[in-house]
């Protein structure tokens, strides 16, 4: 009888998605059968002594402050980054040059270019990789692709609508961030949460055809804060370069029409996601402030009985659910990690990329292109 594998992990990142990745590794196993054992073996930060406090909370047996010898650790199996974006690329090919798996947070780069290099590295090197849309392994999420697969909302597609809003920097006295500017994050509202629902779209319905979009900069100067030599507090103030809000009408190849939405300067709104899809018998609807449910119109009901039903996702039959509560009782935003590692762990040992692979960021990497070309030239481009 052969031993247990266990599959070492290295995660390059500590803050917010430091965290949710951090608690998904610690939990995958403990709630699902997972076919290995999984080591948090080291995290990785910059600040030495903010890495060595995340290790020691997070539950990560080690902490590092070089990435690089995170990826010579030739005990480490996988590589999670979690790090800013102008960070992925370098890291990503360096992990798949060592033949690690990799995981890596959205967006998968910058812009194209950088995108197209990683696809190449892991491909190059057969190793598995996946970019982390959580959002995809939303349980409701999963159940409207069963849906939309198996037919209820008819032969046809004909609508897809996304919102993505959040208000974190609608204060124009907000520091001016690394999410706030070109140089390490590549683009603004359209890489940080348009990608959600660009990759959602592409998961639910197809891929884009063309596509006719605007952005806007509503802040266009914020405080630096701190200067980044002395780190000493500065009145000082800097352009932003990147866009806050991001709007989009579009064609899918499969002739569905595209309305999608991203703004950061949408008061009250923390972090919604709404999306309807009408097809030619039905229609569902989603709002991740209510992530447990699924609304669904059934067009063959009858008439005296037509209308929106509300399905509660948490019985055992739904995607992931059996892992977790009795029927009712809802699971959360942290949930969507955990899925996503046991799938990724599960490709791990199969030795087959879990979507959304590399190639599938690549080629939302193109959508957002697109978007942003057809902004800058105000006319609809092919996708």
């Amino acid at each position: 009888m052969s031993a247990r594998r266990t599959l070492a992990v290295g995660l390059i990142g500590y803050n917010f998605m430091g965290k949710a990745h951090s608690n998904a590794w610690r939990q995958a196993p403990r709630f699902f059968n997972l076919p290995a054992n999984v080591r948090l073996k080291t995290i990785c930060g910059r600040n030495r002594a903010a890495v060595k406090k995340a290790a020691a909370k997070l539950g990560w047996d080690n902490a590092q402050t070089d990435w690089r010898r995170v990826i010579d650790d030739s005990e480490i199996d996988i590589i999670d980054i979690c790090t800013p974006n102008d960070t992925h690329r370098e890291i990503a090919i360096a992990a798949a040059q060592a033949g690690k798996a990799v995981l890596c947070e959205k967006p998968l780069a910058r812009d194209v270019g950088e995108a197209e290099k990683m696809v190449r590295a892991v491909k190059k090197a057969h190793v598995v990789n996946m970019v982390c849309h959580n959002y995809r392994r939303i349980p409701a999420i999963v159940l409207a692709k069963r849906m939309i697969e198996r037919g209820d909302l008819g032969e046809r597609i004909f609508h897809f609508r996304a919102r993505y809003a959040q208000d974190w920097i609608v204060d124009p006295n907000f520091t001016l961030v690394w999410r706030l500017r070109s140089d390490p994050a590549g683009s603004g509202a359209l890489g940080d949460i348009f990608s959600h629902i660009v990759d959602l779209a592409r998961y639910l319905v197809g891929e884009f055809k063309e596509v006719c979009a605007t952005m806007e900069t509503f802040v266009k100067e914020r405080p630096v804060g701190r200067d980044r030599r002395s780190r000493r507090r500065t009145k000082a103030t800097a352009r932003v370069d990147v866009d806050d809000a991001v709007t989009m009408i579009g064609r899918f190849k499969n002739g569905a029409l595209a309305n999608l939405e991203a703004t950061r300067f949408a008061p009250g709104r923390k972090n919604s996601i709404t999306l309807e899809i009408n097809g030619s018998a039905g229609s569902l609807f989603f709002d991740l402030e209510e992530m447990n449910r699924l609304r669904f119109y059934n067009a063959a009901d009858p008439q005296a009985r037509q209308g929106f039903r509300d399905i509660l996702v948490t019985e055992s039959s739904h995607p992931y659910i059996a892992n977790w509560w009795p029927p009712g009782h809802v699971i959360g935003y942290e949930h969507t990690f955990v899925h996503t590692i046991v799938d990724f762990v599960r490709a791990v040992l199969e030795g087959k990329s879990a979507h959304p692979t590399f190639a599938d960021g690549l080629q939302t990497q193109r959508m957002l292109s697109a978007v942003s070309r057809s902004a800058k030239m105000g006319k609809c481009i092919r996708a």
